[in-house]
């Protein structure tokens, strides 16, 4: 797996296997949109499958990252090249984690509780309106966390 460290393509001193992090996590709310526009369509089953793959994808993206991170020497390894400072990153860093594990929690709850109420006939139907909520506060997680990721590649790689 020494491509991962092999140069970027984005341009950046980040290696191979950050630039294609960076990438699928700036795609992602753009894909997330995609599968909600599934279910305005009343295509449900697509929707379905399309939020269930996202979430897997986006774990297994997250387990190549963290290889990538632990193999390629740490968090502290990154910072070096950096112009910032390491406590303005390590505190973007951990703002950047908590509103990601939050999300992550809160779009399974969804997807666990969507699949609970389809397969008990109730969405779509009454609770369609909460399926609903929920799907917005973690679609609105998801940017929150593309976002806040973008700007830790940002600030390691460009400044």
């Amino acid at each position: 797996m020494d491509y991962m460290f092999e140069a970027g393509f984005l341009g950046t001193r980040a290696p191979f296997f950050m630039d294609f992090v960076t990438l699928i996590v700036a795609l992602l709310p753009f894909l997330m949109a995609f599968a909600i526009w599934f279910a305005k369509k009343k295509m449900f089953t697509l929707h379905k499958a399309s939020q269930l793959i996202l979430f897997i994808v986006s774990l297994i993206v997250v387990g190549y990252f963290e290889y990538g991170v632990r193999v390629g020497g740490g968090f502290e390894a990154f910072v070096k090249e950096s112009s910032l400072s390491m406590s303005f990153l390590f505190g973007f860093l951990i703002f950047h984690i908590i509103i990601a594990i939050v999300t992550v929690i809160w779009w399974a709850k969804t997807i666990i509780q969507g699949m609970k109420s389809d397969k008990d006939g109730s969405l779509p139907g009454r609770a369609s309106m909460q399926h609903r909520k929920d799907g917005m506060r973690t679609m609105v997680g998801v940017f929150l966390t593309s976002f806040t990721g973008i700007w830790v590649y940002l600030f390691l790689f460009l400044y």
